[in-house]
Order: C-alpha cells, then sequence, then structure tokens
C-alpha cells in the first residue's frame, strides 16, 4: 500500500488491525483510506511471492 497511500497510513492501517484483531481489509476500509476496489487492486498476494516483487 505504500505506494499508494503512504507509509504513515498503511503504518495505520497495519496497526489497527492488529490490535483490534482485524484483517487488513478491515482497517483499511474502517478507516477510509481506500475502498475495496483500491484493496482487491492494490493488494495482491500472489504478486508480492513473486520474485524481484515489490508487491
Amino acid at each position: 500500500l505504500n505506494p499508494h497511500i503512504g507509509y504513515d497510513k498503511s503504518a495505520h492501517i497495519a496497526k489497527k488491525a492488529y490490535t483490534e484483531g482485524l484483517t487488513l481489509r478491515e482497517a483499511a476500509l474502517a478507516l477510509g483510506y481506500l475502498t475495496d476496489e483500491e484493496f482487491d487492486a492494490w493488494v495482491r498476494p500472489d504478486k508480492m511471492l513473486e520474485a524481484g516483487s515489490n508487491g
């Protein structure tokens, strides 16, 4: 998410998800930082596993 919404917002999503027992999707949507469509387009675990990928 960093390239799209920046480090601070990405970290906020991760912290909220961790502390509240939410998924990253749930936290991101609850904070209003991105839409369902943006999350699906930007968060691609399959792409994160490819060699040399920036995720």
